[in-house]
């Protein structure tokens, strides 16, 4: 167990909450998704501000000289890490907390490693095939023509590396091969390789939040109910239905906190999650989102670090567990404090 730390002992502490700046200019069409985060970060700044703890926040774009001299100055004693990744260039979410391994500075969230295979859907479903956790039949292309679909029709079209459901949209399940080729082309001019071709798996969508409390505890599950019956409109989570409340997309969406589930299904679910959290070695908080069919569930995606906004389906699950997000906010940093030592990143940022 963490011991709680008394308030008076915090004002010594510098905490340093780490995000990413936006880049993209605000009518861009992903737009939505990573502007959100100086709302998240704006958060987090208040919550460990209120419980005691010295605060600054830092953005970071393009420039990484800008991090490692902020580390050296500001000299945090942990960093609250909401760094996403750039827009354009998601491979950073790794990249960030690779050097703050480096720098053997104490952060929140999932390791370098975690972040690197979850970044890649399609490593992290070789993985989850490996280790006998179901998930959909898939296959990977890097580009066009695609000469033969070994799916049954209908399958769904993603960008490999993108996350918050960029590149999802009404047009990503696709039921012939002339369609499957102009998505992909699609995703390719527009996202890049690889592109992810899934069997569409037809059925209830699931999530699971799971964090470490010390031990792992799987927090209630939650349902994305789709209720816009038009069969012309498919029933998945689109960008849109993410991040544009008032588009058909998102009000077709709505979550339910907790689900209506089966002791029995619940049991199912909670069990794969666990399995998946430490199949790919996550830590302090991740999600699990899941499929089922037939009263079979598949895993859809493993998302460490997911969206950690006051409105998002994490905290979501915080609530339904009875857990105040402020304070888990602070457990993190105690955790992280924990792991580090909390004098190890002062030391060695100032020398």
């Amino acid at each position: 167990m963490i011991a709680e730390m008394p308030a008076a002992d915090r004002s010594s502490l510098r905490v340093l909450v780490l995000h990413n700046q936006p880049v993209l200019p605000e009518d861009h069409p992903d737009a939505d998704s990573e502007h959100e985060i100086l709302f998240t970060a704006e958060f987090v700044r208040r919550s460990l501000s209120e419980a005691g703890y010295d605060v600054s926040t830092l953005g970071v774009s393009r420039d990484p000289a800008i991090l490692l001299e902020s580390l050296r100055d500001l000299r945090p004693d942990v960093v609250f890490n909401l760094f996403e990744g750039l827009a354009d260039f998601g491979e950073t979410e790794a990249h960030v907390a690779g050097l703050l391994e480096w720098l053997e500075i104490p952060y929140t969230g999932c390791p370098y490693q975690t972040l690197c295979l979850a970044r890649s859907k399609h490593l992290t479903k070789y993985l989850l095939t490996g280790a006998g956790l179901p998930t959909a039949k898939f296959f990977v292309v890097d580009d066009v023509p695609v000469e033969d679909c070994p799916l049954g029709w209908p399958v769904i079209v993603k960008p490999a590396t993108q996350d918050a459901s960029v590149g999802v949209d009404q047009g990503s399940v696709v039921t012939n091969l002339e369609r499957l080729n102009d998505r992909v082309a699609y995703l390719l001019d527009n996202y890049g390789p690889p592109v992810l071709i899934e069997e569409f798996i037809r059925g209830r969508e699931f999530s699971i939040g799971l964090i470490e409390a010390p031990e792992l505890r799987v927090l209630p599950v939650s349902e994305i109910l789709f209720i816009d019956k038009d069969p012309d409109f498919w029933p998945i989570v689109t960008y849109d239905a993410k991040w544009k409340p008032g588009t058909r997309d998102y009000e077709a969406t709505p979550p339910k906190y907790p689900a209506r589930i089966s002791p029995r299904l619940r049991n199912k679910l909670e069990t794969l999650a666990k399995r998946a959290f430490r199949l790919l070695a996550c830590r302090d908080y991740a999600r699990v989102d899941f499929r089922v069919r037939g009263g079979k569930p598949y895993i859809l995606e493993v998302n460490p670090n997911p969206d950690f906004s006051p409105i998002a389906g994490l905290s979501g699950g915080l609530d339904s567990a009875g857990i105040s997000h402020a304070q888990f906010t602070v457990d993190l940093v105690q955790r992280a404090l924990a792991r580090g030592g909390k004098n190890a990143a002062t030391a060695r940022c100032s020398s």
